[in-house]
């Protein structure tokens, strides 16, 4: 009589947790079921806009495609990679563009740490300065391009009326090509060193104020206190801010667009305005395809080496 009781009631909880399963599989599935309804919309719009023009792109360069005759359209194989890399202003632009990323990253990632700094310390009116350095990002960069060319211009511009006042003859520009790049790269400067500003400030926030006091009581000088707790505290930020500026560096093409057409002398023309010119100008979509492939594989390398750089560092 005890087997059976015991057999009984082990069946009525195998029961019971058999029917728990069972609800949570349905709780679950209904769960499920309602996130991908949610999910579906944005990865049509990606799937759409994203990965299908990528595998496009991909196919296209291994083909003569020529937008205003598609029928003729035949495969070359790797023709195309092969004539980029003999193609003395893809090299070209692949220098201005290298350029302009190597300058621009640095430069202004220091600038932005230092201004980040300055409006951390409890001075008067710094939310104001806050607001006035953060203010370009906000506005768009073809605006900012229109603003800096009038600011750039050789006879009348902001800039020379300056320079004149003070006895320095009046400077080109951007219609000097020993210029022009540096010029752009002082404007892109000004329009983004708020935003790295603003992410810098808010990882100086998270370092604890506890470790300036404790180092102060050591004797430890502001140099010292920079170097020994502020970087090191700040190297998750440095490391998103590098790579995602150097990604964006990398896709200019809105200022030399509007400001300069990639002149003079193609100093200003970069990878991006290049394989534009080849694609929507002159038609050329396989070759634009390739170009946009090779561009894609600089772009990983280039992230991923600083990737392992800053993770090598850790």
């Amino acid at each position: 009589l005890s087997a059976l009781t015991l057999s009984a009631h082990f069946f009525e909880k195998r029961k019971m947790i058999m029917s728990n399963i069972l609800n949570l599989k349905k709780s679950i599935f209904k769960q499920s079921f309602s996130d991908y309804i949610f999910v579906i919309p944005a990865t049509l719009l990606l799937f759409v806009f994203l990965v299908i023009p990528a595998i496009m792109v991909l196919a296209f360069g291994f083909t003569d495609f020529y937008m205003l005759k598609p029928e003729a359209t035949s495969f070359i194989g790797i023709k195309n990679y092969i004539t980029i890399f003999h193609d003395e202003l893809f090299l070209k632009c692949l220098w201005n563009t290298t350029y302009f990323v190597f300058v621009l990253v640095p430069i202004e990632g220091v600038i932005a740490l230092g201004l980040a700094i300055l409006v951390n310390k409890n001075i008067i009116g710094k939310t104001f300065f806050r607001t006035s350095y953060f203010a370009p990002v906000i506005t768009s960069m073809a605006v900012v391009a229109i603003l800096w060319s009038v600011i750039y211009n050789p006879n009348n511009g902001l800039i020379n009326a300056g320079l004149n006042a003070f006895g320095i003859p009046s400077q080109m520009f951007l219609r000097s090509s020993s210029q022009a790049m540096n010029s752009i790269i002082f404007m892109t400067m000004w329009q983004g060193v708020g935003f790295q500003m603003i992410i810098f400030l808010a990882g100086l926030n998270e370092i604890p104020i506890e470790l300036y006091e404790a180092s102060a009581i050591d004797g430890a000088t502001a140099i010292q206190q920079f170097f020994k707790i502020t970087i090191p505290g700040l190297k998750n930020v440095i490391s998103f801010i590098v790579i995602y500026v150097t990604i964006q560096a990398f896709k200019l093409f809105t200022q030399p667009y509007i400001m300069t057409n990639g002149g003079p002398e193609d100093s200003t023309r970069t990878l991006i305005y290049y394989i534009y010119q080849q694609g929507f100008q002159y038609k050329k979509v396989g070759y634009a395809s390739s170009m946009s492939v090779v561009y894609f594989a600089i772009v990983i390398c280039v992230t991923i080496v600083l990737k392992l750089v800053f993770i090598k560092d850790e």
